[in-house]
């Protein structure tokens, strides 16, 4: 009978033994409207199964994190579990979207034992998760484990590289994740992904710190994987613009030993309106840094680069280029209009390298004096050596007057080009002076932590002409814009159809209809949003000059109206009591024709629609739009009809 009843407790406690370790080594966290939820499992390594509804749409990925050889991942052992719940709202200074983001999530950390940590968060719409590292001395990390996995065969939109070196214009191809091999070229943040039950998935980071931003590659098991550039150790100037790296060190970061590492996250929505208005990277990134924020000012500039700063108007009676009197018509043209700023790009300088010394034919000092006058201030493009060489020139731009600078070439995204990023706009925030990164990565949070940051390029845009087209465009908002503001340089009053494309500088055109480039200035998102075409040709076309011209860069709220991906979208944003609505559509057999309630309009009052609409010609030539004024209220339904590669722009006041 003794014998009998120590089998019965030795069995009960060799259960209860193994229920407390699954306990421990399966983690589980959910949304805070239960609708996401993440399983985390602590066996043989870190990995992680994600639920959206009753759908498995990520299964079994892992993370580990390589520290000089001891990787924090491969044999966890779990000391504690912290769980919080956040529900708060952030005021974002530069606010693309919303002036008040929520911020509502469910938060587990799970407390490794040997001073590291994993923190993962449950937001409605989507998960997030990163590393946190206790160490007292420096660390170098090797490697960072980011491997991603689907239960099925997914669909993939993303932009793939040859190399590391990247001004991250590639367009985007279409993949599954079978198809998709490890020996074929890198892909990069922002990667959408859409399952075989129809969920999509958009995948980037934020907080983005002291730290590369990752590269992936197939793992030929329907998923990829990270892979970084390591950081450089001996490099070669390539010109003025780049340089070439000649050997790496063996590691991919060396930095604190007691610090959190980037968010990886992962925006996750049945609809595609859930990608448009995601706030995922701004609810991940660390808030300003800047105190007195009110000297930053976005808007819109006026861009000589695109038209080869040769207006050719009947008030043109002066040898038209890179010069004074071509620059004072830029600033009487942005004056006239309302437009802020006008920037002088490549050819200001005398040479590139030398940042003090203005061309003798662009009297710099003479054209900043003329914006005084007018109210326009001047933006100075700079190359990224240029800027790392010379780390006193913002202080000497800011005696000049000079308000922001357009840096370029970056092309990487290295440890060493992280930094770079930081340093160089938070040196330009202690001037007052903002900074608008051309040829770069893509927004990773740092806009938030200094709003001085208004933009990044990173993106195919309307300066690669007829390789700018909506088949491609239409994928932005959806992905890169997505996850950040983003300078795509819109506004050609040239406009054709893709199979009709003739244009070069200095009378350069865009693909796609008029109504099209004026609706891209409602539906994509940027702190500094340039007017890239000839201030000729804006005075030519002065209804769209004024529409575009009045669009704001700010904006109070965002409404997805309707939206298919890689078709078409149909946006509505509010500055204040104004709202715009904004349409574009890609290559198509039939024109698109949908009906838009006005649902989100105040009860009560009465708003003056002015719309600028596909002629019905528009699908062959272009240039055909027709402008509508009429009456609406709440509730009413206005019909849009838009052509291939065609738009819809309109304002309600």
């Amino acid at each position: 009978m003794i014998a009998k009843r120590f089998f019965i407790i030795s069995a009960l406690l060799c259960v209860l033994s193994a229920s407390a370790l699954n306990a421990q080594s399966v983690q589980k966290l959910s949304s805070p409207d239960g609708n996401i939820r993440v399983e985390v499992t602590l066996a043989g390594g870190v990995s992680y199964d994600v639920w959206c509804g009753d759908e498995l749409v990520l299964d079994d990925c892992r993370l580990a994190l390589d520290v000089k050889g001891n990787v924090l991942g491969s044999s966890p052992k779990l000391q504690k579990a912290v769980r919080r719940t956040v529900n708060e709202v952030k005021k974002p200074f530069l606010h693309l979207k919303y002036a008040e983001v929520p911020n509502h999530f469910n938060e587990l950390v799970l407390k490794m034992k040997g001073n590291w940590a994993v923190a993962f968060r449950a937001y409605d719409d989507g998960i997030a998760y990163r590393f946190e590292t206790s160490f007292a001395d420096d660390i170098e990390v090797n490697h960072e484990d980011i491997s991603v996995f689907f239960p099925e065969e997914a669909k993939l939109v993303l932009q793939q590289s040859g190399s590391f070196r990247t001004a991250y214009e590639e367009r985007y191809g279409h993949h599954t994740t079978r198809s998709w091999k490890s020996h074929d070229h890198m892909a990069h943040y922002p990667i959408l992904a859409v399952t075989s039950g129809g969920t999509k998935i958009l995948m980037s980071e934020s907080d983005l710190v002291d730290y590369p931003a990752p590269f992936f590659r197939s793992n030929d098991a329907d998923g990829f994987s990270a892979v970084f550039a390591r950081v450089p150790a001996e490099t070669r100037p390539r010109g003025d613009k780049s340089e070439d790296i000649l050997l790496r060190k063996p590691y991919i970061a060396k930095t604190a030993g007691s610090r959190t590492f980037p968010w990886r996250y992962f925006v996750i929505t049945k609809d595609e309106a859930g990608l448009v208005e995601t706030t995922m990277t701004c609810r991940l990134a660390q808030d300003s840094k800047i105190e007195d924020e009110s000297w930053i000012v976005p808007g819109q500039a006026s861009w000589e680069w695109w038209n080869e700063a040769i207006p050719y108007g009947d008030d043109v009676d002066f040898r038209a280029g890179l010069n004074v009197e071509t620059y004072k018509y830029f600033m009487d043209f942005a004056s006239k209009y309302g437009v802020k700023y006008i920037v002088m790009d490549e050819g200001w300088a005398k040479d590139n390298m030398d940042p003090y010394t203005p061309n003798p034919n662009c009297n710099l000092f003479e054209i900043i004096e003329h914006g005084k006058k007018v109210g326009v201030d001047v933006i100075l493009w700079l190359t990224w050596r240029c800027v790392d060489q010379n780390p006193g020139l913002f202080e000497k731009f800011a005696e000049w007057g000079v308000k922001g600078v357009k840096i370029d070439f970056m092309d990487r995204s290295d440890q060493w080009m992280v930094n770079f990023y930081e340093r160089t706009v938070k040196e330009a925030a202690k001037h007052k002076i903002f900074v608008n990164y051309h040829g770069a990565y893509k927004p990773a949070g740092l806009e938030y932590m200094y709003p001085n940051l208004l933009s990044y390029e990173g993106v195919l845009g309307l300066e690669q002409m007829g390789g700018c087209n909506p088949g491609n465009s239409i994928y932005l908002p959806f992905i890169r814009n997505a996850v950040g503001p983003m300078e795509y340089t819109p506004g050609a009053m040239i406009s054709m159809q893709p199979d009709r494309y003739s244009a070069n500088r200095p009378n350069s055109a865009g693909v796609g209809t008029r109504a099209y480039q004026m609706a891209l200035f409602v539906v994509f998102e940027s702190g500094l949003q340039m007017l890239a075409d000839n201030p000729t040709l804006y005075y030519r076309n002065d209804d769209c000059t004024r529409f575009i011209s009045s669009v704001p860069v700010l904006w109070d709220d965002t409404k997805v109206l309707e939206a298919k991906l890689g078709d078409y979208l149909v946006v509505a944003k509010r500055t204040g009591e104004e709202w715009f609505i904004g349409g574009m559509t890609a290559e198509r057999r039939e024109p698109l024709e949908l009906e838009i309630a006005l649902d989100f309009l105040p009860e009560g009052k009465t708003f003056t629609l002015t719309s600028y609409e596909d002629g019905v010609n528009a699908d062959r030539q272009a240039m055909h739009y027709v402008k509508n004024v009429r009456e609406v209220r709440k509730g009413d339904v206005v019909k849009i009809k838009m052509v291939r590669n065609g738009g819809y722009a309109a304002n309600l006041k």
